[in-house]
């Protein structure tokens, strides 16, 4: 068998169990054993066959680690735009309860509305920021 098939087995292999694990890093991986059968493929040495798989998956791995840590922690779901289309949509709040709380129209449904601790509520456009429940949390515009 061809260094280069054994190589493109390799990669087949590390997608399928990336597949079923769902680590991003080992498509990374999978970058530099697919580098290897490239230049397999044109010839070059079993050496440089490795230096190219470890140069190519491991810059992989660095460089996704590395944007990774540049990016932040994601948000958690119940404030995160990403998730909850909610997040972000301005509503009118007309009157604010003794209790903190709101009965407000949004999305064609009544919806109970909080505001954070330690904040006065106050009439007027507010942004949803979180949900919490059944619950919408909201800043003040």
């Amino acid at each position: 068998m061809a260094e280069s098939t054994i190589w493109w087995l390799l990669t087949g292999g590390a997608v399928a169990v990336e597949l079923l694990t769902g680590t991003f890093y080992l498509l990374m991986l999978a970058l530099g054993l697919a580098a290897a059968a490239v230049v397999a493929h044109l010839g070059a040495s079993l050496v440089m066959q490795l230096v190219v798989a470890a140069l190519v998956g491991g810059g992989a791995v660095v460089f996704w680690h590395v944007r990774q840590g540049k990016m932040g922690a994601e948000l958690p779901a119940q404030a995160n735009p990403n998730v909850n289309m909610d997040i972000g949509e301005v509503l009118q709040v007309n009157v604010w309860k003794a209790d903190g709380t709101a009965d407000v129209q949004y999305r064609g449904a009544h919806w109970t509305a909080i505001h954070r601790t330690g904040i006065t509520p106050s009439t007027g456009l507010h942004r949803v920021s979180e949900i919490i429940g059944n619950r919408l949390l909201l800043d003040k515009t």
